[in-house]
């Protein structure tokens, strides 16, 4: 099975580089866009992440990023697509700007790791991205499927654990006509795997998440993923919010 991956904006974020990149653009202003990944092949509509709530529109940030914001329903009309069509949303994890629209998903199953449940219920106070309000509906409901080992959702779609920004970060990895893509599950953008020049002269590969659990693991993480997959789709690039279809 071989699907086609649509990047939709649902939200965007402005804030120093560095929250994207360890130790690295320090002080350059920088806007990430927040992409609903909507997976496009076989007789189940599936969504990777569903973005924020209630996004800021404007022209600025639409500039900064090079396409369009839209929410939730705008998104996914462009497709074809009404929340309550969707029949399966895998997260990568459960940080709030990547699960804000879940309660509109009425229909869907919802693939999360166990990890990223325990957190969201249980935060540390550094977690403040994590907001159980916005997954309580589908738990009441019985729509979650909890993941706990690495392995095929559909066939052609599989999660892999990546604990590089978060506890239960899934990297999606999906068969494409033009190979294996692996949207990523950690918050990165393109420059995190294949950094510039004077990254590569201090001898480093790739740069971890500026979030991260640990940050010798992230390394690997993020250089094991990008070594492993013929198409790269860091979850904060820029790029790709100008695109309409992958591959």
């Amino acid at each position: 099975m071989n699907y086609c991956i649509h990047p939709i904006v649902m939200g965007t974020k402005i804030f120093d580089k560095s929250m994207m990149t360890y130790q690295y653009g320090q002080g350059e202003t920088y806007t990430i866009p927040i992409y609903t990944w909507y997976i496009e092949g076989g007789s189940q509509k599936i969504l990777v992440d569903t973005g924020e709530m209630r996004p800021i529109q404007s022209a600025d940030r639409e500039k900064a990023i090079g396409g369009r914001i839209y929410n939730f329903e705008e998104g996914l009309a462009r497709w074809g697509l009404t929340p309550e069509a969707i029949d399966v949303v895998i997260h990568t994890h459960l940080h709030n700007d990547h699960c804000e629209n879940d309660y509109k998903c009425t229909n869907a199953t919802f693939y999360i790791h166990e990890n990223e449940l325990a957190r969201i219920h249980e935060p540390h106070p550094l977690d403040y991205r994590y907001l159980e309000d916005y997954i309580l509906e589908i738990e009441e409901n019985g729509q979650i499927e909890i993941v706990r080992q690495d392995g095929e959702i559909l066939p052609g779609l599989e999660v892999m654990l990546t604990p590089a920004h978060t506890d239960g970060g899934l990297t999606v990895l999906v068969d494409t006509a033009k190979g294996k893509a692996a949207i990523t599950g950690f918050c990165v953008i393109m420059e995190n795997l294949f950094p510039p020049r004077e990254i590569k002269a201090m001898e480093m590969e790739v740069i971890p998440p500026g979030t991260h659990v640990n940050v010798y693991e992230a390394y690997d993480i993020v250089k094991r993923i990008r070594d492993m997959a013929e198409i790269i789709l860091p979850l904060h690039e820029p790029k790709f919010a100008s695109v309409d279809t992958i591959p």
